[in-house]
């Protein structure tokens, strides 16, 4: 008896949605990186643009419905969608609305996956993530 209600609670767990913000994002919001692309090949330093389709950018602070910021992540997984993104090396903010920024890496294979956060830096729901795109620097 024990077990079957185990087995329920197991069940009705594995269907929840996934924890993200309380801001709330429009259903065919799509972020990109728009260069470099998938599987390119660059030499430091060198650009990256980020692009929104269906939302705009503003700058942290500013609360204005379908707007976020930008975050790049690189060479690491998607944060927790529930609290503001972590600052780091790995998890850049774009806090003033950039589009664009200038990077320079270490020779050798990395990830980039852009993530949109809300006024407070915490992924909207639901979460605006672009794909994650693997580049390799010479």
């Amino acid at each position: 008896m024990m077990r079957h209600h185990i087995l329920r609670l197991l069940a009705a767990v594995a269907v929840l949605p996934a924890l993200a913000g309380a801001t709330p994002a429009p259903s065919d919001a799509y972020l990109y990186i728009g260069w470099p692309n998938n599987g390119e090949v660059v030499k430091n330093p060198f650009k990256v643009w980020f692009g929104v389709r269906n939302m705009g950018v503003a700058p942290a602070g500013v609360q204005k419905s379908n707007t976020g910021h930008h975050h790049l992540i690189v060479d690491a997984d998607l944060p927790p969608m529930d609290v503001p993104i972590p600052n780091n090396q790995n998890y850049l903010h774009f806090g003033g609305g950039q589009t664009e920024t200038v990077l320079d890496l270490p020779p050798g294979q990395h990830t980039l996956q852009l993530l949109l956060g809300d006024t407070d830096h915490v992924p909207f729901t639901p979460v605006v993530a672009s794909k994650r795109i693997t580049i390799t620097v010479k």
